[in-house]
């Protein structure tokens, strides 16, 4: 694994340590990587319907 510094509002990383202290995830790494997951997954589903539809991206 490769390591990244972002920054994120205060305000989300709360709700992120949230997350982790109700037990949702084990720490805050693993939501963060859970949240990318989800984002290249829905972006993977909307490339696969566009490609569906037989006509060029606008």
């Amino acid at each position: 694994m490769e390591r990244v510094t972002l920054r994120i509002p205060k305000q989300q990383i709360e709700e992120v340590e949230r997350m982790v202290d109700t037990g949702e995830f084990p720490n805050r790494s693993e939501a963060i990587r859970s949240a990318v997951r989800e984002m290249l997954n829905e972006h993977e589903d909307t490339d696969r319907a566009s490609d569906r539809r037989g006509w060029a991206k606008v």
